[in-house]
């Protein structure tokens, strides 16, 4: 996990003001948010594209105000909540964290990391949910192969999952990635910060 500027005051607003779960949920998607950021990169696919630490940060805060007035509007919210703690974001993490939630803000997906942010948002919980069922209850335990299995061929399983959303991995005018390799990736990026996860 890379330390960037301020990222610990970020966190600690999340552990003031999130339930534990959505904490986590941020903690799932700042690493995935991370993973896909190396992977693009390691093939020369982010031209014109903000900084691994954006993309993290935006993975972080983009639910910091899912709690109380302001959940219904939480994406649209974020500086309002971190402005009562001395701290901002800048306009692109912004624009990053409201292209997770399209419906609410107008704002849809168009870069490699608004993509991110928006397959990825649904398939940290999913993920969290194997996880859940299994004996140890460990992230390093998941195998690729259950995950796939559940999120295309068990949707009951974990059924708030929104699948079309993750599934729109694949647009070639998007991440245009296989949905196996858009899980492994960040399966592996979640795996990695397992013990922040408490997984």
């Amino acid at each position: 996990m890379i330390n960037y500027q301020d990222r610990q005051k970020f966190l600690e607003v999340g552990k003031k003001v999130l339930p534990d779960n959505v904490y986590k949920h941020c903690l799932a998607l700042e690493a995935c948010m991370g993973g896909l950021y190396d992977y693009f990169f390691s093939l020369n696919l982010l031209v014109n594209e903000p900084s691994k630490e954006d993309w993290m940060l935006a993975g972080f805060l983009h639910d910091i105000a899912y709690f109380g007035e302001y959940k219904a509007d939480h994406p649209n919210r974020v500086n309002d909540i971190l402005a009562q703690y001395g701290l901002q974001a800048s306009d692109t993490i912004i624009h990053i964290v409201k292209a997770h939630g399209p419906d609410l803000t107008g704002v849809n997906p168009v870069t490699k990391a608004e993509w991110s942010i928006f397959c990825a948002d649904s398939l940290t919980g999913l993920i969290m949910a194997v996880a859940f069922v299994y004996p140890s209850r460990k992230l390093a335990d998941v195998k690729l192969s259950s995950v796939i299995k559940r999120l295309l061929k068990e949707p009951k399983f974990a059924a708030g999952t929104r699948r079309e959303d993750i599934k729109k991995c694949i647009d070639p005018n998007g991440l245009n990635l296989p949905v196996e390799k858009f899980v492994e990736i960040c399966l592996n990026a979640m795996k990695s910060v397992s013990s922040d996860l408490g997984l």
